[in-house]
């Protein structure tokens, strides 16, 4: 496909009401109470003995999945536990928030991490429960996911190939033989709603975990690539539509492993689906009405979590 094709075509004005559409209330994952205090990661002294004072709370990781217990009602809440010992464990500074300092804690050598946490709790993976969790408690598992799964995959230098150790309090990779500093990455990936008038298309891939499930398309931004550009190509190579009216909605992280999903809304300009089967089985245009009543037409929308299921819900609100 040449890159002429994946340009965003020239944005004509619009009669249905898609460049007012605004977030209806934040995406999960978002508005972490913590104060990332930077200034304090590089301070060696401070970290030691916040470490070690008895009201900094963890957030335990074991093997990618995170620690939670049963709140009153029953329901699924996390688990900061306080005194956890970090000796032989991956950890790393998360922030400060009401006195109280935060660190993530990655148990994953523990064959049985159970005995080193407090009773009663189990550990679970984020996405299945994250939707439940109040959402300042979600945005703080989400970055101790995040944070220590990239730190698990940078043990070496990709520059000269020698170990790292962690520098800043666990959240940069310094190498030990040519010293240069590895940052935390999050991958930039786009996913956007297309509409036509009254339908929306809707993708389904091999890879969801629901077989019935249509969602947003998406994709990875690639280098010397605008969001804006990313759109068009991403839908067109997918599902051969050509969009205009790329509009940006909101942003949601998305610590599966590492990624900054960006949302937007954009126009189709056909109609005609030319799948792409590497990436979709199938891609279909819905209207509003299948779309509001999924499950009696036979399939399923995507994860209350997700922030393909905000933009969706944002444009069958209009």
């Amino acid at each position: 496909m040449s890159a002429s094709s994946c340009r965003v075509p020239k944005a004509v004005p619009r009669s249905d009401g898609m460049n007012n559409i605004t977030p209806s209330r934040p995406n999960a994952y978002t508005g972490s109470p913590l104060d990332r205090a930077s200034h304090l990661r590089t301070d060696v002294g401070w970290v030691e003995d916040t470490l070690a004072d008895p009201t900094t709370q963890f957030v335990p990781i074991w093997r990618g999945r995170n620690y939670f217990g049963t709140a009153e009602d029953g329901t699924p809440t996390a688990v900061f536990p306080g005194g956890l010992s970090v000796e032989g464990f991956g950890w790393a500074f998360l922030g400060n928030a009401g006195g109280v300092s935060t660190f993530a804690v990655d148990l994953s050598p523990a064959e049985d991490p159970l005995p080193l946490v407090p009773t009663g709790g189990e550990f679970n993976e984020l996405r299945t429960i994250g939707a439940g969790l109040p959402r300042e408690q979600a945005a703080i598992l989400a970055h101790a996911r995040g944070l220590m799964h990239w730190r698990s995959r940078h043990k070496f230098c990709g520059l000269c190939g020698a170990a790292c150790q962690p520098h800043a309090a666990g959240n940069v990779m310094a190498c030990t033989q040519c010293n240069t500093h590895h940052f935390p990455r999050t991958d930039p990936a786009v996913i956007m709603l297309v509409t036509r008038g009254d339908k929306a298309l809707l993708g389904h891939s091999a890879r969801f975990p629901n077989s019935v499930m249509y969602s947003t398309l998406a994709g990875f931004v690639e280098p010397g690539e605008s969001l804006e550009e990313a759109v068009a190509r991403e839908v067109l190579e997918e599902s051969g539509v050509a969009v205009t009216n790329v509009r940006y909605h909101s942003s949601q992280p998305w610590p599966f492993p590492g990624s900054i999903m960006l949302g937007f809304y954009a126009e189709g300009l056909t109609e005609e689906i030319i799948l792409d089967d590497d990436e979709l089985t199938d891609a279909r245009w819905f209207t509003r009405d299948e779309m509001k009543n999924a499950k009696a037409n036979g399939f399923a929308l995507p994860r209350a979590d997700s922030i393909a299921r905000r933009l969706i819900e944002d444009w069958l609100a209009v």
